[in-house]
């Protein structure tokens, strides 16, 4: 883990990382949609790509989310997943909840307009450990999730801008769509455990 660390801080300070397009097309799921202006709170298993909000924000635990914006065609987008992967069926459609259908998800979007990852700034952040010391049941998914998160990065090629992983603090993310401005405040005490739902929920500020 320290490694990937090295190698995020020394991608972010020369902003590129090798390119390796390799997304299938497949139907969508948990794309949340936004009003023009509207400022958005995605909770866990939600995603959105697009132009039209203002804001797209977050509240991470051992989940991870990870940013895209594009710096000329003024898009982006945010995903938030709670475990890295899943034994995905064939016909099944994407889900949000696991970080490789998530940015699959936002990756067939992006290049619906025209875009190639390579164009895009991405930022990484959560992947806290939620669990107490001493458990011995650690299943350590904040540090799956923090590794599938710079899998991904490095298959698509995004630019990594940002990244804050790890520790056992929450994490507050918002991303502005209009400059790409994306602020993370970290909060105080142990980071809330994730629970898969059924079905996510849209939520609105």
């Amino acid at each position: 883990m320290a490694l990937r660390m090295a190698r995020a801080a020394e991608r972010v300070a020369r902003g590129g990382v090798r390119t390796d397009f390799a997304a299938r097309a497949h139907t969508r799921r948990s794309q949340i949609p936004a009003r023009p202006g509207e400022h958005l709170t995605l909770m866990p298993g939600q995603l959105h790509f697009g132009g039209h909000a203002a804001t797209l924000r977050t509240l991470l635990g051992s989940c991870l989310a990870v940013t895209l914006w594009h710096p000329e065609r003024r898009l982006g987008g945010m995903c938030h997943f709670l475990l890295p992967s899943r034994q995905r069926k064939e016909d099944e459609p994407l889900d949000g909840r696991y970080g490789d259908e998530a940015l699959e998800a936002m990756v067939n979007m992006l290049r619906a307009t025209g875009c190639a990852p390579a164009d895009f700034q991405a930022h990484l952040y959560g992947g806290a450990d939620t669990m107490p010391e001493g458990n011995s049941l650690k299943f350590n998914v904040g540090e799956r999730n923090i590794e599938q998160g710079f899998n991904l990065v490095d298959r698509y090629g995004f630019q990594i801008h940002g990244v804050d992983v790890g520790e056992d603090v929450p994490r507050t993310v918002v991303l502005t769509l209009a400059t790409g401005e994306v602020t993370m405040r970290r909060g105080q005490g142990t980071a809330p455990q994730p629970h898969l739902q059924s079905s996510p929920h849209r939520s609105r500020t």
